[in-house]
């Protein structure tokens, strides 16, 4: 796959809640996740890590009320999206995040992702 395909199926599966899957399909087993400074982890590695941080975050929101995954804008091998959520998380009041997210693509895969919010 391209990147632009990677990127292209990436949203399709973003927005249609399928968050497992897309790592399952889309990502090296190596891959990579990098956070802000203020994340509770800073730096994930290998894709069975990747999967239980993704459950781990899915398990913290008590109410997903909407979401939204921008197009992809694609360079080279990399591709970045624009992300929201309007979530209430398990003790705290509803709000919204807001995120940009930076893949990096090589063989085929996503070997990096890079989060900023």
């Amino acid at each position: 796959m391209t990147t632009q395909e990677i990127a292209n199926r990436l949203v399709e599966l973003c927005r249609t809640g399928q968050n497992e899957q897309a790592y399952k399909e889309l990502f090296s087993q190596d891959a990579v996740a990098i956070e802000p400074d203020i994340a509770p982890v800073k730096e994930t590695k290998g894709l069975e890590a990747l999967l239980q941080k993704n459950q781990a975050f899915g398990d913290m929101i008590e109410t997903y009320h909407s979401g939204t995954v921008s197009e992809p804008v694609v360079a080279g091998n990399f591709f970045s999206l624009a992300m929201s959520m309007d979530v209430t998380f398990k003790g705290s009041p509803r709000h919204i995040e807001e995120e940009v997210c930076l893949y990096e693509v090589k063989d085929g895969k996503i070997i990096k992702e890079q989060f900023f919010f």
